[in-house]
């Protein structure tokens, strides 16, 4: 671009003097250096003419002196030599390449030398003939105009040429009328030279201007055809194309020779309401001999998809009459294809490839439109992966997304063409299914649907396994508008995630007022939070080698004024999700090490942390804070942690436990076994204890459990890794005679106490000092259900009526028989088809407890019918 700005660069247009004019000096101006050197090249050109004119006219006139002497054959050899380098110095490169002044000095000479030459070389004639008269002159005057003639607007050159040769004539007869003639031609030519110059001065300015602005435009014009920006065009009146752009032809892989005369509506694809309608337009536009502008038409010729913006005018002459068409056109195939990637980046989720959130609302609210006024019927399911943050944080957002774009595949394939697929964003995705469908089949999809996504996944070479659950509501039964679909669909979910995940749930009324429910429950949380309508209570904590209590676990309680006590597993969950878990976190910890600062000096305080908490980088300031304003030592306060803050298990996770040991408070791993009870987490995390969950503990000394086992399990590793072990949910003496045996460190439950507020701690270590006493049951029992029901008591070949006051699955206390000998046998006969052997435990007047031999499954007594010997 720089070498074609160069060529086309305008020198300084200041105004040229005479000299300049006249091409003496440097003009300054490149429109007269240009005229100035195309004139000598023009001059020399033609002079052979006049060299041939001398020629003749020395034939005619000066032949008889041509070897009358050796001077006139020098003068003519001269004369030659001179009219030769006038013919051939404007054609030599060395030449062309000085500048205009410096041709003219070099030509003006040669100029005078002609012309003076020719009238010496005429002297001889003259002299002959008398030159007493103007006729001695013609051969000359001849020859000077046929020079002037071939200098044409370079009147210079003229005026030199003439000069020379009337100079010597003025000078061979001197006089005053020789000299009075000579200066008034000189002083004419003079000044018809000067204005002359002046006005091609002019000329030749406004022509190079407009020469420059012409290739200016051509060059232009032409680096746009090449840069494949655009290209341009140009038809007869018949609409036929006598032009067209190389670059153009190019793209289309065809020769110009093949597109010349055809056309130009051949070159475009025919229109439709889906492609546009810009042939339609374009062919208008042609017919109408109007102008048009950027109408979007598709190629016809091209072997690939292409777009153009074709403009164009027409063309009329200075008589109206039309010539054509010209115009151009630019290439909008790649400004088509982003338009098509941002209009499927706003209707697709670019991950997955579903409908994204914006076009399955869309699509929801055209399916509920319904027609005539009447709603439309349709089905949305929502769907919320279980356990994928779990995925997303242990094998890193790559493994997230490549489960997700494998869940979506998953999913299209079960739903296929009986509804529309979307991604809502994250882990949850739509389904819409058109149209009135049975419930049961609906029910059955969810079903496929769970189950099919259920099933184990393949991410990065490692085997991965989450669930679905599912919430549904349907138009018009669960509503008539998108937005009330969609909210009623969510409440659906939440109830099937509240149900245990995995599941599939239809919407029903109920589960608005639940939702209304919860809500009026956060609210009141918050009041209690403020007005302090939250309390602790303090569950003990005993070693189990001494029986002396060790330490208080704070338990977090809430009175409803209306409701009464709330339990924590209904208002944890309201406070996590609100994020007021912080909040009564902080308070939590503040008020028991205020309360733990009042007991005695070993007993130590233990208080739960939310995975939210341990998030927090404050947390372990919020921790010395609370100790310090309680005065309370860091080693008394044990802070219980749950495997789920092992969910993000990166560096900020280790830092933080690496803080809180820092601090010197104790950790302890919380309801260990019922999570994912990763061998990993003891390995890194420095805690001080295990909590073995109280699913563990209860039944555990019954015959047959498998939880001893698990609980010695459990055992052995604390103990190999140095870490204390507590026992939750220990209730009978059974249960702590075998946790004992197992070698637990120490037992919490309500065998050693229910959870109690401070003030009665403080009056139980007064009374009492820190002594633990063991109460409740000998040995735990199965669940006891209350019933009035008739059987048969067969004994030794009798059969005797009584009824059933209560039962269990092992055993059930039994009225109507009269002081029965403990160890008597029986045989109870619940129905014609279930008879169970039981053996009396212990009886009392008209009562007796009996133990079944075997188990019986509750179940199977619900719609039995009484004995035949009774019902007779």
């Amino acid at each position: 671009m720089s070498s074609i700005r160069t060529n086309l660069r305008v020198k300084d247009p200041r105004p040229a003097g005479v000299a300049g004019c006249l091409g003496l000096v440097d003009s300054g101006t490149e429109a007269i250096a240009n005229w100035i050197a195309a004139g000598f090249r023009t001059i020399g050109a033609l002079w052979p003419l006049v060299l041939l004119a001398k020629i003749c006219v020395s034939l005619l006139v000066a032949m008889p002196l041509l070897v009358s002497s050796g001077g006139r054959i020098a003068l003519a050899l001269a004369l030659i030599t001179v009219d030769i380098a006038i013919i051939l110095l404007p054609r030599r490169a060395i030449f062309r390449g000085l500048k205009a002044h410096v041709q003219t000095w070099a030509m003006l000479p040669l100029l005078l030398a002609s012309g003076a030459l020719f009238s010496l070389w005429m002297r001889g004639p003259r002299i002959l003939s008398g030159g007493e008269t103007l006729l001695a002159l013609a051969p000359e005057v001849a020859v000077a105009l046929l020079a002037v003639c071939i200098f044409g607007d370079r009147r210079l050159p003229g005026l030199v040429y003439c000069l020379g040769a009337l100079l010597v004539a003025t000078i061979e007869r001197p006089g005053l009328t020789q000299a009075g003639l000579f200066l008034c031609c000189m002083l004419v030519m003079a000044i018809a030279t000067l204005r002359q110059a002046t006005i091609d001065r002019d000329r030749a300015i406004k022509q190079h201007e407009e020469d420059l602005r012409s290739q200016r435009a051509d060059r232009l014009l032409y680096e746009y055809e090449q840069s494949g920006r655009g290209w341009f065009w140009e038809t007869d009146r018949n609409g036929c194309l006598v032009y067209i752009s190389d670059t153009l032809i190019g793209s289309l892989g065809a020769k110009a020779d093949k597109l010349t005369g055809r056309p130009i509506t051949d070159l475009i694809c025919p229109g439709d309401r889906q492609q546009g309608d810009g042939e339609r337009t374009l062919g208008f536009h042609l017919s109408a001999r109007t102008g048009f502008s950027d109408i979007p038409v598709r190629a016809a010729m091209s072997k690939e998809e292409r777009w153009w913006s074709i403009s164009g005018q027409p063309v009329f002459n200075d008589y109206g009459q039309f010539y054509g068409f010209r115009g151009s056109g630019t290439d909008l195939t790649e400004m088509r294809r982003s338009q098509a990637e941002v209009t499927r980046l706003a209707q697709y989720d670019s991950l997955t490839g579903l409908a994204n959130r914006v076009q399955m609302l869309r699509s929801l609210e055209q399916a509920v439109a319904g027609t005539r006024g009447q709603p439309g019927e349709c089905t949305l399911m929502m769907l919320d992966l279980d356990r994928f943050k779990t995925v997303n944080d242990t094998l890193g957002h790559p493994a997230g997304d490549a489960l997700l774009r494998q869940v979506s595949q998953r999913l299209q394939r079960v739903v296929g063409e009986l509804g529309l697929v979307g991604r809502q964003g994250g882990d949850e995705f739509k389904v819409i299914l058109p149209g009135r469908v049975d419930k049961g089949l609906i029910g059955q999809l969810a079903q496929t649907i769970i189950a099919t996504l259920s099933q184990p996944y393949s991410i990065e070479g490692s085997p991965v396994v989450i669930g679905v659950s599912v919430g549904i509501s349907a138009c018009p039964h669960d509503g008539v508008t998108a937005d009330a679909l969609i909210r009623n669909a969510d409440l659906a979910l939440y109830a099937a995630k509240g149900d245990g995940r995995g599941v599939h749930r239809f919407y029903s009324a109920e589960m608005h007022a639940d939702a209304e429910d919860r809500r009026q429950l956060e609210e009141d949380l918050r009041r209690a939070l403020v007005a302090g309508g939250l309390h602790l209570c303090y569950q003990p904590v005993v070693s189990s080698r001494t029986e002396m209590i060790t330490g208080y676990e704070a338990l977090l309680r809430w009175t409803h004024p209306k409701r009464g006590p709330i339990s924590p597993t209904l208002f944890i969950p309201i406070a996590e999700e609100s994020g007021l878990i912080a909040q009564i976190g902080e308070w939590v910890m503040r008020t028991a090490c205020r309360d733990a600062a009042q007991w005695h000096e070993d007993v130590r305080v233990a208080v739960n942390v939310s995975p939210i908490q341990f998030a927090n980088p404050a947390f372990p300031a919020t921790v010395m804070s609370a100790l310090a304003g309680a005065q309370l030592a860091a080693g008394r306060l044990e802070l219980e942690i749950t495997e789920s803050v092992f969910l993000n298990d990166d560096d900020g996770t280790d830092a933080m436990f690496a803080r809180l040991k820092a601090l010197g408070v104790r950790l302890a791993l919380d309801d260990f076994g019922t999570g994912y009870s990763s061998l990993g987490y003891l390995k890194k995390a420095p805690f001080d204890k295990i909590k073995i969950d109280q699913s563990f503990v209860r039944g555990a000394a019954i015959k047959g459990s498998r939880n001893s086992a698990i609980i010695k399990a459990i055992v052995s590793l604390a103990e190999a890794l140095g870490m204390d072990t507590t026992a939750e949910g220990a209730e009978t003496h059974d249960e702590l005679n075998l946790i004992r045996q197992l070698g637990c460190s120490h037992i919490q439950g309500y065998v050693y106490g229910r959870p109690m507020p401070a003030d009665e701690v403080m009056i139980a270590q007064r009374s009492h000092g820190i002594a633990a006493k063991p109460q409740g049951f000998q040995s735990s029992r199965p669940e006891r259900k209350t019933m009035l029901r008739t059987i048969t008591v067969h004994h030794d070949g009798h059969a005797y009526t009584g009824r059933v006051r209560n039962i269990s699955a092992t055993g059930a206390l039994i009225e109507g028989l009269w002081n029965v000998p403990p160890d008597t046998l029986f045989a109870i006969e619940f129905a014609d088809n279930l008879t169970v052997n039981a053996t009396a435990r212990w009886s009392h007047e008209d009562r007796m407890g009996i133990e079944f031999a075997t188990a019986v499954d509750l179940a199977q007594l619900r719609g039995v019918t009484m004995p035949k010997a009774i019902a007779s």
